[in-house]
This record gives structure tokens, C-alpha cells and sequence, in this order.
């Protein structure tokens, strides 16, 4: 039987490129060779897409880019060509490819940017849609669709560069209604670059400014004081979530700006039958309001009240072994290898047929 073509897409030009790299690498170590042939494709800092043939060691330190046996690579919008288009000597080559493996973060990765390209390539691809990706990255529309379906937030408000013209006009408009302190987001970065706290009026100015310098749209939230703790949810028309883990934060009191890591994650959380099954039908309900399907990871605030509010939904989670996604699965008996595969075949399934 002939193998399954994978591409595994990597890299790009968002500051989480590093972190697509390393994914990439443990991804393709734990796809299984004798079912799946991979190709790699690498997108440079630069947004330059490369067929690279070399050692996997390569793509997780980064040195990839310089090999020279990387050769310039297209994805082809033509259906007809179902794949890539490699370019060498002048020379042109199709490579078809069954399904694409993208795991590109940020700006143009995440966003749905690779995925509304792979849609017009009729080709299927691991992880959410166009419209799904697009809504989770962009928080203001996640508050809006959460809202419809009356599913719990942090309270929050939308400043756009419309509203430049009166930035403190529009801050203190903002801030009505919400007691300091306040997390300020740029509304579509995928990380916490140019997120910060703000908690008086002058930093919420400063902080507006600084998330502007990194979209066009900023998210103002009511600072939440409570446990972080996070769903992993898999899979497509009757989607399932893991067991409900919490990040255990080595300081004093979790600090919202900053990324969470999988090494500070305990599963299952201390909490009571009840709360966990709750936990796990909200982060369900959520994963399809907003369209997802394949995988996406769920991050939610328990306060001290007990009120439970959804932070945020990431639709291409970090996927190595100490990753937050991976762990959460693991704990339901998954291997990385075992839920890369699944990933993968569910997407072959669930593909749209054109």
C-alpha cells in the first residue's frame, strides 16, 4: 500500500516562528514512518516557502534556512495540482500531497490565512477552518460570538483605530464600568507581545499605545484574579474534552500577559465531579459556537467566587510532548504519536469533498 503524503508546513514570519519550528520537528519525529511520507515545507522570517529535504535536527535549532539543498517551494492554488510546486535548476516539480499538516503560528499561520489557501487548493489540512481560525485569533470576535451564545467572559471593550483621533476619550469610555486593574491585548496577536496591565489611567493610555503598535484593533479586559485552567477538545461532528488541567503558577498570584507553560500543568485539577464536567461541557460548547473542528485548546479563570470565564480558544496548540494540548490528551491514554495520527486521519475524513 503506498504511503500518505503529509506536508508538514513550518516556520513563518510571525514572532512564534521559533516555537512553529520546534513543534514541527518533535510532529514529524512522531508521525509514523511506515504509514506516512513526509515533505517539509518551511516558510523563512522573511515569508520565503522552501522544500526542505534535511535532517529534522535542522528545522528545531533553526539552521534550516541556510541549507543549501533547500529548494524554492509554491503551494499551488490549482486544485488540479493538489500540492507543491518545487523550483530547482529551473526546473518545476509537482509534489501532491494528501493532507497538509499546518503548524504555523501568529500572523498568517493561525489566523487562517494558510488555511483559506488550502481550501482554494482543495487539500485537506489538520485543525481548524478559515472562519474558526480567524474568530479565535481575533479576540473581539471571540467575545462577540461567546456573548451570543452566553457563554461567560472576563468583561471587556473594543478600542479601533478609528478611534485614534480621541484616544483618551476613547480609554476612558473603555474603562467605565470596569474597576482597575485592566489587561490590555492587541486583538489579534497570537501571544503576549504587547500585552500588559494597566492600572490607572496614564498606564492604560501607555498600554493602549503599545498594543496599537501591534494591530489595529485593541481588547480591553477586567482583570481576573483566579485559578488558569484548560480543556484540550478534539475532533469534528461529536467533539470530546480531556479531563481539565490547571497552571500551576511558581509566582504568588498568574500573571495574564504571559504565555502559560505545559511544564507548570497539573491533571487532573482539584476540583469537585461537578465543576470538572461542567468545565469540559462549556470548553465543548464553545469549540463548536465558534465552528471549530480537529483540535483546539480551551483556557478558562475559576475566581474566587466561583464564576467560571473563558479566556481564550487556541486553534493550533503547541503539540510537543511537554506542550499543554499533548498532556492534557495524554491523560485520556492518548500517545503524541497515537493523536498525531488521528489527527491526521480524521482530517483525510472530514475533508469537504469538492
Amino acid at each position: 500500500m503506498a504511503k500518505i503524503k503529509v506536508a508538514v508546513i513550518f516556520g513563518g514570519v510571525s514572532n512564534e516562528r521559533n516555537l512553529s519550528s520546534a513543534t514541527a520537528a518533535e510532529v514529524i519525529r512522531n508521525i509514523p514512518d511506515d504509514k506516512y511520507e513526509v515533505i517539509r515545507i518551511g516558510i523563512t522570517k522573511k515569508g520565503r516557502w522552501l522544500f526542505f529535504p534535511g535532517d529534522i535536527d535542522a528545522i528545531a535549532d533553526g539552521s534550516w534556512e541556510t541549507d543549501p539543498d533547500c529548494t524554492s517551494a509554491v503551494l499551488s492554488p490549482d486544485p488540479f495540482h493538489r500540492g507543491f510546486i518545487t523550483l530547482e535548476n529551473n526546473e518545476a516539480t509537482i509534489r501532491r500531497v494528501d493532507v497538509v499538516f499546518p503548524l504555523l503560528q501568529g500572523k498568517f499561520g493561525a489566523d487562517g490565512s494558510i488555511q483559506g489557501l488550502l481550501d482554494m487548493s482543495h487539500i485537506p489540512y489538520v485543525g481548524c477552518g478559515l472562519l474558526a481560525s480567524a474568530s479565535c485569533t481575533d479576540k473581539s470576535h471571540t467575545h462577540m460570538v461567546l456573548d451570543d451564545y452566553g457563554i461567560k467572559t472576563a468583561k471587556w471593550k473594543l478600542i479601533t483605530q478609528r478611534e485614534l483621533n480621541d484616544l483618551e476619550g476613547a480609554c476612558d469610555r473603555a474603562a467605565q464600568g470596569m474597576s482597575y486593574p485592566l489587561i490590555v491585548k492587541p486583538a489579534k496577536s497570537g501571544s503576549s507581545i504587547g500585552s500588559s496591565i494597566a492600572n490607572n489611567r496614564d498606564e492604560l493610555l501607555t498600554a493602549v499605545k503599545i498594543a496599537f503598535s501591534n494591530d489595529n484593533k485593541v481588547v480591553i479586559e477586567k482583570y481576573v484574579r483566579g485559578r488558569k485552567l484548560e480543556a484540550a477538545v478534539f475532533g469534528y461532528d461529536n467533539p470530546f474534552s480531556s479531563y481539565i488541567g490547571e497552571i500551576m503558577s511558581p509566582e504568588k498570584e498568574y500573571d495574564p500577559t504571559q504565555t502559560g507553560s505545559g511544564n507548570d500543568l497539573i491533571v487532573p485539577a482539584n476540583l469537585p465531579d461537578e465543576t470538572h464536567r461542567f468545565i469540559r461541557e462549556t470548553a465543548v460548547n464553545a469549540y463548536k459556537a465558534l465552528g471549530c473542528k480537529g483540535m483546539a485548546r480551551v483556557e478558562f479563570f475559576l475566581t474566587e467566587s466561583g464564576e467560571l470565564l473563558l479566556n481564550k480558544i487556541i486553534t493550533s496548540p503547541g503539540l510537543r510532548c511537554t506542550s499543554i494540548y499533548p498532556q492534557l490528551m495524554g491523560h485520556l491514554g492518548m500517545s503524541l504519536q497515537y493523536l498525531i495520527d488521528k489527527l491526521l486521519e480524521q482530517a483525510i475524513e472530514n475533508s469537504t469533498s469538492y
